[in-house]
């Protein structure tokens, strides 16, 4: 299995940045690819980056694209989405996840960081 742990959560004014971490451990050497979700209070959870564990390929939801950057550093594992610019909507729990080779799904999440944007 595969164990996530997110970082870089706090709280930051509109129009900041903050960046999030989300180092893997255990299996990573079938690591497919790893994402970033967020949920906020009353809403469902919301598709927010994600990035090939071979090739970096990265895909950005729209309402991030132009704002928000995931990267990655192969060799610590870890996953990394700079966020500036931010808005008040940007409040969330932003969940850290990972999908491994065999299944290519998100099988593997994190326990979340706060990120409050304040106006």
């Amino acid at each position: 299995q595969v164990q996530l742990v997110e970082s870089g959560g706090g709280l930051v004014q509109a129009g900041g940045s903050l960046r999030l971490s989300c180092a893997a451990s255990g299996r990573t050497f079938s690591l497919y690819g790893m994402g970033w979700f967020r949920q906020a209070p009353g809403k469902a959870r919301e598709f927010v980056a994600s990035i090939g564990w071979s090739g970096g390929d990265t895909f950005h939801a729209d309402s991030v694209k132009g704002r928000f950057t995931i990267s990655r550093d192969s060799a610590k594992n870890t996953v990394y989405l700079q966020m500036n610019s931010l808005k008040p909507e940007d409040t969330a729990v932003y969940l850290c996840a990972a999908s491994v080779l065999a299944t290519r799904q998100y099988d593997y999440w994190g326990q979340g960081t706060q990120v409050t944007v304040s106006s």
